[in-house]
């Protein structure tokens, strides 16, 4: 079936503050057909739809389930983003129109990026855009003070869903470090900051914009787990006073 005149929308809501959305990612939303918020199976309100709702009516939001948190079982995963997928295609050919919310940014670790390549096969003709979101590690700067960068310093983003080894060799290098997904892994997070030297600038965050946003210094880092989507911003090692690295 053609897709002629469907166009899917990948909006950035942002880390969950709703005053984060951009104003062009309100318009994308609210002059969309329909917005689809991705849910997990467990059925509960996702950050990404809490932030939608501020701007659409319920009534034009559809939750689409994505088994977001399937991390072993490969089929069932494929199984879920398949039918994720048709339910979306046939949304466009319905209506016209789909925004999808993502929250943070469509192309940072976002499932959208997965969706629009499903959906290029299933609706031929189908034009895909994006529209840019603010990212957590943005704002867990912007309410911290941490500099992510100065001068010439790189900077680099570490899922830890990958372990903690990847981080803890980012650590070891030059620049800023910023690591996303390490609630499960916490402890090792904060076993690679002490062994690189790292520990004292660092900073983690979670629930970022929302009643039970925690930020606080990686030194307090207890040994429990922390919510899934925390943020951790290494700052690079800086000397020279004001504008060293420039």
């Amino acid at each position: 079936m053609s897709g002629s005149g469907s166009r899917l929308i990948g909006v950035g809501v942002g880390p969950g503050d709703p005053e984060l959305v951009t104003v062009k990612g309100v318009n994308a939303l609210r002059g969309a057909d329909v917005v689809v918020v991705p849910v997990m199976d467990t059925g509960e309100r996702g950050r990404a739809e809490a932030t939608v709702l501020h701007y659409v009516p319920a009534e034009r939001v559809v939750r689409v389930v994505f088994a977001l948190n399937e991390r072993t079982d490969r089929a069932r995963r494929e199984a879920a983003w398949d039918a994720a997928g048709e339910r979306v295609a046939e949304l466009l050919r319905e209506r016209g129109t789909v925004a999808f919310a993502t929250i943070g940014d469509p192309h940072v670790y976002s499932t959208f990026t997965y969706l629009a390549q499903t959906i290029e096969e299933l609706v031929p003709g189908v034009v895909v855009e994006t529209v840019p979101g603010i990212t957590a590690m943005q704002d867990l700067a912007a309410r911290s003070g941490a500099v992510l960068t100065e001068g010439t310093e790189p900077l680099t983003l570490v899922p830890v869903t990958a372990g903690a080894a990847v981080l803890k060799d980012a650590l070891a290098g030059p620049g800023t470090v910023v690591a996303y997904k390490f609630g499960r892994l916490a402890h090792e997070v904060a076993a690679a900051l002490r062994e690189t030297g790292r520990t004292e600038e660092a900073v983690w965050g979670s629930a970022l914009g929302l009643p039970e946003e925690s930020i606080q210094g990686a030194a307090d880092l207890g040994d429990g787990p922390l919510p899934y989507l925390s943020t951790l911003i290494a700052p690079a090692r800086r000397e020279g006073g004001r504008g060293g690295k420039l």
